[in-house]
């Protein structure tokens, strides 16, 4: 091998181990940034939902008030488009009230969580796959705070 090959080789070598440090240091910054880090367990994420995030999560990106209502009331519906509207209103099966626990027919958050994540057969729930596991933490803490206000009156 001639001297400039080694050198090459070398170069190569040396840029090849830059390139697996940084890659592994930043590795270690992704798990320190990931909303998994915030768990008491390493590489475990906390399946603890926020109702408080989950009401913003309900009324904002996961568009849930668009047919259960502002905060889950019913008779509570933000300005929608006209058609979008319509729709709303042709639906065979309404909307449930999620305030009212009485006639709610998922019964379990494993029920709630699927409905969610491949929308709910027969109704005009659709799928939404977009929300993170922790957003769907949330969201499943805040129903819980609706069947619960719901339970004992309206507020």
């Amino acid at each position: 091998m001639r001297p400039d090959g080694i050198t090459k080789s070398w170069k190569l070598a040396r840029t090849g181990l830059t390139v697996v440090a940084l890659l592994a240091s930043g590795i270690g910054w992704i798990a320190v940034s990931s909303p998994w880090a915030a768990s008491t367990s390493p590489g475990k994420r906390s399946s603890q939902g926020h109702a408080e995030a989950g009401r913003s999560l309900f009324n904002g990106k996961g568009v849930c008030y668009y047919c259960h209502g502002v905060d889950g009331y019913l008779k509570k519906r933000p300005d929608l488009a006209d058609d979008t509207a319509a729709l709303i209103a042709r639906l065979n099966i309404p909307p449930a009230d999620l305030r009212n626990p009485k006639t709610l027919r998922l019964k379990n958050d494993t029920q709630r969580a699927q409905a969610v994540r491949e929308g709910h057969p027969g109704t005009g729930m659709f799928p939404d796959t977009t929300i993170t596991d922790q957003e769907l933490a949330d969201a499943l803490a805040y129903l819980a705070v609706l069947r619960k206000e719901g339970s004992v009156g309206p507020q």
